[in-house]
């Protein structure tokens, strides 16, 4: 049985301290609703589309005042802005081999403009989910310094179109009195059971060794790098939705932030940690890279975490085998849900 889905979610009566988080049914925002749970927060308003039934499992058993759609969102707000504290805007297209800049200059940067203005006129803080993605091939580095986001050059639409609205977010001379934009790097854990191919290098690894009893890594199609010692900055969704808290009840300087665990690991360190974890003898081989990804494709990325630490944020992160033990035991091989 997946956990939740024995237990009916509770709907509460609205207050004055709601928290609105968007993309809620989707992996980390699914997750952050958790968090905020169990943390004693209820009074929670869910905004998405909520159309993709796979992900219903994500919000089985979680606490909350209301649902609304995202295209209803605005007009919501407008009539009840004087009970919200707080807006986390997760909610994006986030296929990176999608190729339609229609469809990201609608969903990641027109929506997320328009989540911008509310909460200045509502007086809201606001935290937005960005992405490593933005850095493209990592040649001007993985600092999230203001100064080198109008020089980034991100390597698809998705990307494009975070580094689009971070750049506007910074020219704009009205803001809301805090924010912060999160560039989150390689995320992995609980709740993506529904991303299909976006879903973490973990899943798709796990569920090739139950399936095969082996993990097929891309191969390097870079001369830097052996085959699957392309690295990446892995982090557990649990790390990041304890940043998200932190930012909850610490609203001092506003700005962009990498959200990674500050230490690249290979695919083959994260392919033998897996093996580990279940119990199993490493079984990899490599197949080439897909071609509508490999020009697109990051070799290398680690978040430079100084800033983050900066404004006090201190708890360590997990390690990638720690990271990974936790998802294997309790939730993969469990088929859980956070």
């Amino acid at each position: 049985m997946h956990k939740g889905l024995s237990n009916r979610r509770r709907c509460v009566q609205p207050g004055i301290n709601m928290i609105i988080v968007t993309g809620a049914a989707g992996f980390i925002g699914s997750c952050l609703v958790n968090k905020l749970n169990d943390e004693r927060f209820f009074d929670l308003i869910l905004v998405d589309d909520f159309s993709n039934h796979a992900k219903e499992p994500n919000l089985a058993g979680k606490t909350f005042s209301a649902k609304v759609h995202r295209d209803e969102f605005p007009a919501w707000l407008k009539k009840n802005h004087r009970f919200v504290q707080f807006v986390f805007h997760l909610g994006a297209r986030t296929d990176t081999t999608e190729m339609d800049k229609r469809i990201f200059n609608k969903l990641n940067l027109n929506y997320s403009k328009k989540v911008w203005e509310l909460c200045i006129n509502y007086g809201l803080p606001l935290v937005y989910a960005s992405s490593a993605a933005t850095y493209g091939s990592g040649e001007l580095g993985y600092d999230d310094s203001h100064k080198i986001v109008p020089k980034l050059k991100p390597l698809n639409p998705y990307g494009v179109s975070k580094n689009d609205f971070d750049k506007w977010a910074l020219k704009e001379k009205k803001t809301p009195y805090f924010w912060a934009g999160l560039k989150f790097f390689n995320v992995y854990g609980p709740n993506e059971y529904h991303k299909a191919r976006m879903a973490s290098v973990v899943f798709h690894a796990h569920k090739q060794i139950m399936e095969t009893g082996e993990v097929k890594l891309f191969r390097s199609h870079n001369p830097a790098f052996k085959d699957g010692g392309q690295k990446r900055d892995f982090i557990y969704v649990k790390d990041v939705t304890d940043v998200c808290y932190y930012l909850l009840h610490h609203r001092t300087a506003s700005g962009l932030y990498n959200l990674g665990s500050g230490k690249a690991r290979t695919f083959l360190d994260l392919a033998n940690a897996l093996f580990f974890s279940m119990g199993r003898e490493p079984r990899i081989s490599f197949i080439d890279t897909p071609a509508d990804i490999r020009d697109k494709y990051q070799y290398f990325t680690e978040a430079n975490m100084d800033k983050l630490r900066s404004i006090g944020y201190d708890q360590p992160f997990y390690s990638l085998e720690q990271g990974i033990s936790d998802y294997e035991k309790n939730f993969l091989s469990q088929g859980n849900y956070l």
